[in-house]
């Protein structure tokens, strides 16, 4: 009978250790969960920033009064790969980069034989594609984010959490207002 209540008097310490271990595993699987998102944008943002070149390059023949356009693309594209400061900097120097090829598809119309152009037409689907899987890339790197504040936020994880220092990831989150509004479709 002493043994089975001394088994049962370490159990509870037991199971607490196992519970406590668990908890922190789970906090280090969700935190390495988000790194791995990031590195998911990462890669697509860096495709993106090695296509612009050849984008601005195809289009330099045929756009020669837009200079300034190509010249804002290429400042954007140069502050967007040189961002190093952390989520909420590189989600803002990507957002400025997104606005500066917005304003050149809108002057890109003006230009029929470019929009004609084979080299052209190849880059912007690379770009297209590659904005989709930057979105969905995006995506997950936020639910993960989600995911792993939320689990150290609530209790008692929270607690596990704060003892060894886990902190709240940032999420990617849109920055410019222009990027936020309904696009306005016109048939007049």
């Amino acid at each position: 009978m002493g043994i089975g209540i001394l088994l049962g008097l370490l159990a509870i310490p037991v199971a607490l250790v196992l519970w406590f271990v668990g908890l922190y595993n789970v906090l280090v699987r969700l935190r390495n969960r988000v790194k791995n998102s990031w590195s998911q944008i990462d890669v697509q943002l860096k495709r993106r920033h090695d296509l612009i070149p050849n984008l601005i390059e195809t289009c330099k023949g045929y756009m020669t009064h837009e200079r300034e356009t190509l010249e804002s693309i290429t400042k954007a594209r140069n502050l967007a790969a040189q961002a190093s400061g952390g989520v909420a900097d590189q989600a803002n120097a990507e957002n400025q980069l997104t606005q500066a090829l917005s304003n050149f598809y809108v002057v890109v119309e003006n230009y029929p034989d470019l929009k004609a152009n084979t080299n052209f037409l190849q880059i912007q689907e690379e770009l297209t594609s590659t904005e989709n899987k930057i979105g969905f890339a995006r995506q997950f790197y936020n639910d993960e984010t989600m995911k792993f504040n939320t689990k150290i936020e609530i209790f008692p994880s929270n607690v596990v959490a704060g003892m060894f220092n886990f902190k709240q990831s940032e999420f990617f989150e849109i920055e410019e207002p222009k990027e936020r509004e309904v696009p306005k479709v016109s048939f007049s």
